[in-house]
């Protein structure tokens, strides 16, 4: 028997001699139950493995038989098979007693007994009923393949929808990583945004305070001559100045800073800044040589902000250190990808200015907080809270970004980028301007601001000047004033007034004088109302006397 072959119910018969083969084979040829006569044990070993359904043995070809290779071949027989013999014993005796019967039970297993001289019908019966034992076997033995097929789809359909579910579980925790990244990033953005705005919001106001303060501290210097009162006032005068210093960095933080961007080499930038770091910085800590790459592509960048960028980097890189500290500045050319924080800069080409030291580093609570406004890790009155917010959001607005790299107790390296430009740097003339001699035939100016003691400073400065002055302190009056004035030459207009502002009141005037010199006085710097607004025709409060005489004359000429 074959038990990989489809089934065979043929019999196999063995008899030692004489008639008991030849009859059985024909009795049950008769019976359409084929069986085929075997020599010996060993033919009948051969035809098993060649396929059968059972064997009919006479009993006296097993007295003396060697059985081990028939005992080998059943022991060598899957788990579902048993397969049946039948053995032709002598009448008389017991079956139970005889001990070949005894030997053959345990050696072969599946046994039956029929004695001779047997009735063709009983032998038909019992063959038929050991093939039809034999022929479930079979049937038993498809059942479990196809258990066992059905076992090895589930499984594999089980290791696949497993595979599917891990890959599911894995896409969906990216998903929610990324998500609750990109709702971190929303609620910095938010907070820096609703901060950027409060800022914008109270910075006209502030200025328009710094501006009579400082307008009426330059009016009493030139009337007094006492020298302490001199020195209060030069206080009074250097205390706003670093008011407005504020009130800018603010602004630079906001984004909403008017910038006056170029092309600059940031390698000439740190070189020329060489004496103002050391004397601001001062000997405890030792500056070294900076690290300049060699074929620095030109940055897009106000080169005046970018030196106080500078400046405050290395600042708060001197407090973040005992005596003895380092700092480098260093400069390269970098390709970004796309960011992965909102201080991160976009992807594509940039130019970094980088600021090293060796200092305490910061703490995770300190670097998620480091560029909010006003946050300070210093003592009070030792710092605005200002520096890296001032940082974040001019390279924020320079359409760059900021980067850091801190580990407490072993430094901190922040590293600003810009983005490059192809344009060749130019430096600009930074030559004081010295204001223009005053006009001898009092040519009329009308100031426009909704502050009343804004517009009085301004008008007293315009009057030292030598211009004729007229005022309004609205729009609408700013308007009908006009219409009455014809010796109206120029105008000096508040930008951020109630009503009309001043970009609605420009337009009007121009429209019924086209040509009008005008000149915007600001508190703050819109970027977008401002954007297409010349430099040369903003005057940023809080001005002095000589940035408005300066850019009031330009404007005439």
């Amino acid at each position: 028997m074959s038990s990989g072959g489809g089934l065979s119910l043929r019999s196999l018969v063995l008899t030692p001699s004489g008639r008991d083969s030849a009859i059985a084979t024909t009795i049950l040829g008769e019976a359409d139950c084929p069986a085929l006569p075997c020599r010996d044990l060993d033919d009948l070993l051969v035809r098993m493995n060649e396929g059968a359904g059972m064997a009919i043995i006479v009993e006296d070809a097993l007295r003396s038989a060697d059985l081990s290779g028939l005992s080998t071949w059943i022991g060598e027989q899957p788990s579902w098979s048993d397969f049946p013999f039948l053995i032709l014993t002598q009448r008389g005796g017991s079956v139970e007693r005889n001990p070949l019967v005894q030997r053959l039970s345990r050696t072969l297993g599946n046994v039956g007994f029929l004695e001779r001289p047997f009735h063709p019908t009983t032998l038909v019966s019992a063959v038929r009923t050991a093939l039809r034992g034999r022929s479930r076997q079979y049937e038993a033995r498809e059942r479990m393949e196809e258990i066992r097929r059905g076992e090895l789809l589930l499984e594999g359909r089980v290791v696949e929808r497993t595979a599917e579910l891990e890959a599911a579980n894995r896409q969906l925790a990216a998903q929610i990583a990324e998500r609750e990244k990109a709702e971190a990033a929303l609620r910095q953005t938010q907070r820096l945004d609703a901060v950027g705005q409060l800022t914008s919001g109270i910075a006209h106001d502030f200025n328009n305070l710094l501006t009579v303060v400082i307008g009426n501290v330059e009016q009493l210097q030139k009337r007094i001559d006492d020298p302490a009162i001199q020195r209060r006032l030069a206080m009074m005068h250097e205390a706003s100045r670093r008011g407005a210093q504020l009130t800018a960095q603010m602004l630079a933080f906001s984004r909403r800073q008017k910038l006056e961007p170029r092309a600059v080499d940031l390698n000439e930038t740190v070189r020329g800044m060489g004496d103002l770091l050391q004397s601001t910085i001062g000997g405890s800590v030792h500056i070294l040589e900076p690290d300049l790459a060699e074929g620095l592509w030109a940055a897009m960048i106000d080169p005046t902000q970018i030196e106080l960028v500078i400046l405050n980097l290395a600042i708060n890189a001197r407090d973040a250190m005992d005596v003895g500290g380092t700092l480098q500045i260093a400069t390269g050319n970098v390709t970004r990808s796309a960011p992965q924080s909102p201080e991160e800069p976009p992807a594509g080409e940039h130019v970094m200015v980088s600021v090293s030291d060796n200092g305490s580093g910061m703490p995770s609570e300190v670097l998620a907080k480091v560029f909010e406004p006003f946050f300070t890790t210093k003592a009070v009155g030792k710092g605005s809270g200002l520096g890296l917010s001032q940082v974040y959001g001019l390279a924020k607005q320079s359409g760059g970004g900021v980067t850091i790299e801190t580990s407490v107790g072993q430094g901190t390296t922040i590293r600003v980028f810009l983005p490059r430009t192809h344009a060749s740097p130019a430096w600009k003339d930074t030559s004081a301007a010295i204001a223009p001699a005053a006009p001898s035939d009092g040519l009329t100016i009308l100031v426009v601001d909704d502050d009343e003691a804004v517009r009085g400073v301004t008008a007293d400065i315009l009057k030292d000047l030598g211009y004729g002055v007229v005022e309004a302190g609205s729009g609408g009056a700013a308007l009908d004033l006009f219409d009455t004035r014809a010796d109206i030459r120029a105008v000096v207009l508040d930008f951020a007034m109630p009503g009309m502002n001043g970009g609605d009141v420009a337009r009007e005037l121009s429209g019924r004088r086209p040509g009008l010199p005008i000149l915007f006085a600001t508190g703050y710097a819109d970027a977008q109302a401002l954007a297409s607004t010349p430099e040369e025709a903003i005057v940023h409060k809080p001005f002095d006397r000589v940035e408005l005489a300066h850019k009031l004359a330009s404007a005439l000429s």
